[in-house]
C-alpha cells in the first residue's frame, strides 16, 4: 500500500494516517516542527520518509500568496564580474532560508521585461537588478505591486529604490592616475559606449585625473567599441595599433577586464610588448585579470560584497516595516600587476 502511495505521489492525509496523528500535527511538523513532541515529529518523519513524501512548495505558496524565493536579473552572464556578484546574492539568500532565481537579460530591455512578468507571477519576494535602463518606469511597475526591487552596480536620480554602487569616476581617475604617475602622457581608453552609464563615469573619472595633473582632453583617445567582451577587445587593439606611431598611446585603460584581456591578446598577436609597448589597466578585476598571461593591472570592484549588501537591503525591506530605501556606494582600489610599468 505504501508503495502504490509513493508511486502516486503520497500527499498529507497519507502521512497522517500511517504516522496515527492529525492533519494538523503534520501541518506542525512542516511549518512549526518545535511545537510538536519529539517523539511524536520523529514518528511523522519516518511516516515521510517511507512514503516519499514530497512537500507541495508550490501549493503552499500559492496558499500565502508569496513565496521563499527572490531573484536576480543579470545583465550579461558571460561577464565573470556579474556572476561573482550573483555569488553573493546566493549566499546571502541561503543565509535566509531563501532560494535565488538568477536570469539573464542578455542587456535586451524586451527580455528583462519578459522576466520581470514571469517573477511576479511567481509571486517572488523580491528583484534584484542590474537593468538596462535604470530609468525604466519598470523598476517603478513591480514595487506599486508589492513586490520590492533593490537596484544592483546601477545608479538612480530618484531615491525611490535602495541600490549598491560603485564609485566608477573614482574609479577611472584611480586608473588613469596611475598611468600619468608612470609617465605616459598619451592614453587611449578602451571599450566606450554613451549607453552605459559606469563606463561614462569611468571616462569622465580618466579625463578629471589627467586635468588634475595640467593635462589636456586630449590627451585621452577613446577608442570606441560595440560592447564590452574579449572580442571587443581585440578589436579595439586592432585599431589602437593602426593609429600614427607619433601619436599613439603608450598606455590603454580599458572599460572593463574582459575588453583588456582582448586588447592584450591583439597585442601578442601583433608583436606589441606589453606593458614595454604600451601598458594596460582592465576594470573590475576579476579572477582571470591576474591570470593572464601577463597579468593585469585592475581596478578592482567588491563584486560579492555588492551582491550581499544589495540581498541585504532586499531582505530588510522585505521584513523591515520601518525600512528606509538607501544608496550604498562602494570604493574601488586599484591592483597593480605586470601589465604597467614606468615609461622609458
Amino acid at each position: 500500500m505504501q508503495t502504490e502511495k509513493a508511486a502516486r505521489g503520497a500527499n498529507v492525509k497519507d502521512v497522517a494516517v500511517l504516522a496515527g496523528v492529525s492533519l494538523g500535527t503534520v501541518s506542525n511538523v512542516l511549518n512549526r516542527p518545535s511545537r510538536v513532541a519529539a517523539a511524536t515529529r520523529a514518528r511523522v518523519e519516518a511516516a515521510m520518509a517511507e512514503l516519499g513524501f514530497v512537500r507541495n512548495e508550490s501549493a503552499r505558496q500559492l496558499r500565502l500568496g508569496s513565496s521563499r524565493t527572490v531573484a536576480y536579473i543579470m545583465l550579461d552572464t558571460a561577464n565573470p564580474f556579474f556572476t561573482d556578484v550573483a555569488r553573493g546574492i546566493e549566499d546571502a539568500a541561503a543565509s535566509a532560508d531563501l532560494l535565488l532565481f538568477s536570469c539573464n537579460s542578455d542587456n535586451l530591455a524586451s527580455r528583462e521585461r519578459s522576466y520581470l512578468d514571469r517573477l511576479e507571477q511567481q509571486r517572488v519576494q523580491g528583484v534584484l537588478s542590474t537593468p538596462v535602463d535604470p530609468a525604466s518606469e519598470l523598476l517603478d511597475e513591480l514595487p506599486r505591486r508589492g513586490i520590492r526591487v533593490v537596484i544592483v552596480d546601477r545608479i538612480r536620480d530618484a531615491q525611490t529604490h535602495c541600490s549598491v554602487s560603485v564609485d566608477d569616476i573614482l574609479g577611472g581617475e584611480l586608473a588613469a592616475s596611475h598611468l600619468l604617475e608612470l609617465g605616459h602622457e598619451r592614453i587611449a581608453f578602451v571599450g566606450s559606449s554613451d549607453s552605459i552609464g559606469q563606463v561614462r563615469d569611468r571616462q569622465a573619472g580618466a579625463l578629471r585625473a589627467i586635468k588634475a595633473n595640467g593635462g589636456q582632453e586630449s590627451q585621452l583617445t577613446c577608442i570606441e567599441t560595440q560592447a564590452l567582451t574579449v572580442a571587443d577587445g581585440r578589436s579595439g587593439g586592432e585599431r589602437l595599433a593602426g593609429l600614427p606611431t607619433r601619436s599613439r598611446s603608450t598606455a590603454a585603460m580599458c572599460a572593463n577586464d574582459l575588453v583588456a584581456l582582448g586588447l592584450l591578446q591583439q597585442c601578442v598577436r601583433l608583436g606589441i610588448r606589453v606593458p614595454e609597448d604600451l601598458a594596460i589597466v582592465g576594470y573590475d578585476d576579476i579572477e582571470f585579470a591576474g591570470a593572464a598571461a601577463v597579468p593585469l593591472t585592475s581596478v578592482r570592484q567588491p563584486r560579492h560584497r555588492l551582491g550581499r549588501v544589495a540581498a541585504e537591503l532586499l531582505l530588510d525591506e522585505v521584513t523591515n516595516p520601518d525600512h528606509k530605501h538607501r544608496q550604498v556606494k562602494f570604493t574601488p582600489e586599484l591592483v597593480v600587476r605586470a601589465s604597467t610599468r614606468r615609461l622609458t
